[in-house]
């Protein structure tokens, strides 16, 4: 270790079309071995934290790196594409730093992810925390079926970054159906439901205890749920109840950008390899930067962090096919401006632990975590296909509204979105129901003295929205009016929490 000090960088990595030469500074405990432009590292140092820097072109190329400490790599103007697996692959036991050179652009390309066990199907694949910043730009392109942009089994942060996610494949292997895998696609009709003599829905038996017989039928959203006391729900292995997907039957689809549902009743389809953008196992933090992201197939959400994400700064824009962000816990924006836009499903969904079942009455031993948290910043979610479909999605879990300024369109359950209660908008809030969006259409909202609040111009057409809408600018008792082209409406917030109509 006595020469490290000597030298920028430990090991430097230049590719050079079907080869790399590799300029080894640290020898001891690091085994390096080159094959054509396919570089393996494997560090056995636990303490020290392992540089390396990565240069040059290669249209066949990866970084294959195994340690057992930290390690930082340092992206300075690299062309990196890989015709099968992930260009870099990271077996790590401790966080790796991917940091950009300032001033550099880099770009790192999968075309093919057929063997999804052997070859991690996405463009930086991390076993460990992961870390991106760099006041450079990394582009990360996923061409390949089955093919994702980032994906960890840890956490991951990003800062400064300009950073690129772009995928175009499909998605690879559909598993079987179950309570998290998804129904069959029934075209796009809705789901068939047989007629059962007025006996009751029946349910699969999920061993001790499955779902109550509702008696006369399940109960229709129009009256309320009723409560079932302390209805015992499933266990999904943390994975939460199931987002409705594709769709849920029953419901207009008031789009005229988008046709049709797709996926069905009880959740997502799941796959072996699907296309996402950013997915982690742990939770996503984005302190600052410009983050975009765009995924093109249905079951490839753009965010994806399964223990949550929390978004502090910067500026983040992600338009999918499929939920923009999503996640099984908490979603926190506290000071960045997001904008989230779905073509064909939720733009922002949580499916916090214990939400869905929480209108059933839920179970006095479980707590219900918030869904989403808005403290401050800008929030636009856009979901853009109608009901069932929201731009933010709740399960029936708490939505906490602190600051910033917000406005989510979509078309909610039967027109009835995610909504905070009275107590959890902590900043005065309304919800629009039965909003007419049109496209590129300015949404302005004035002041009693005509002041102008806020303007949104949403890029596609709604007919009949559901949009949640709330800014530091609003005060209890003070009138407002919103007004497009051809609609204006005046209303008074009178609560916390204000409906409408």
């Amino acid at each position: 270790m006595t020469g490290s000090v000597c030298y920028g960088e430990d090991i430097t990595i230049k590719y050079n079309g079907a080869k790399a030469k590799v300029t080894q500074h640290v020898k001891d405990s690091v085994n390096v071995d080159v094959s054509g432009a396919n570089v393996n590292i494997e560090s056995l140092y636990k303490d020290h934290k392992l540089t390396i820097l990565l240069t040059g072109k290669s249209d066949d190329g990866q970084l294959n790196l195994k340690t057992a400490g930290k390690a930082k790599i340092r992206l300075e103007g690299l062309t990196l594409t890989s015709q099968e697996g992930a260009p870099i692959c990271l077996k790590n036991k401790k966080k790796v730093e991917v940091v950009a050179a300032k001033g550099t652009e880099n770009t790192l390309t999968i075309t093919a992810c057929n063997d999804t066990a052997n070859h991690k199907a996405a463009v930086i694949w991390a076993k460990d925390k992961l870390q991106l910043s760099g006041k450079g730009t990394l582009n990360v392109i996923a061409t390949g079926d089955g093919c994702r942009g980032i994906k960890t089994k840890k956490d991951i942060t990003i800062e400064e970054l300009t950073l690129n996610v772009t995928t175009t494949g499909d998605n690879l292997g559909e598993k079987p159906f179950g309570f998290g895998g998804g129904m069959p696609d029934f075209g796009g009709d809705g789901f068939p439901m047989p007629d059962f003599g007025g006996g009751g829905f029946p349910t699969p038996d999920f061993g001790s205890g499955g779902f109550p017989d509702f008696g006369g039928g399940f109960p229709g959203f129009g009256g309320g749920m009723p409560d079932f006391g302390n209805f015992s729900r499933p266990d999904f292995g943390g994975e939460g109840f199931p987002d409705f997907g594709g769709g849920f039957p029953g419901f207009e689809n008031d789009s005229t950008d988008e046709g049709g549902f797709g996926g069905g009743f009880g959740g997502k389809h799941k796959y072996v390899a699907s296309t996402k953008g950013i997915a982690s196992k742990g939770k996503i933090t984005i302190n600052s930067g410009q983050v975009t992201v765009r995924t093109n197939t249905a079951g490839a959400e753009g965010i994806e962090g399964k223990e949550g994400i929390v978004f502090n700064g910067g500026n983040i824009d992600v338009l999918t096919t499929d939920d923009a962000i999503n996640a099984n816990a908490t979603i926190e924006f506290n000071g960045a401006h997001v904008t989230a836009r779905s073509m064909g499903n939720d733009a922002v969904d949580s499916n916090p632990k214990g939400g869905f079942f929480m209108a059933f009455g839920g179970n006095n031993n479980q707590a219900t975590d918030p869904a989403i948290i808005i403290r401050g910043g800008t929030v636009y979610a856009w979901s853009q296909v109608g009901s069932p479909e929201e731009g933010l999605d709740c399960d029936f879990a708490p939505l906490v509204v602190e600051g910033g300024t917000v406005f989510s369109v979509g078309g909610g359950m039967g027109e009835m979105p995610s909504v905070p209660s009275n107590e959890d908008a902590k900043q005065p809030t309304i919800v629009l129901l039965g909003f007419g969006i049109m496209k590129d259409e300015p949404v302005s909202i004035y002041d009693n003295s005509g002041k102008l609040i806020d303007t949104v111009t949403i890029p596609f057409s709604l007919r009949r929205s559901a949009s949640l809408v709330s800014s530091p600018a609003f005060k209890i008792g003070e009138t407002y009016t919103v007004k497009t082209k051809g609609y204006e409406k005046a209303f008074t917030l009178n609560e916390q929490f204000t409906t409408v109509r």
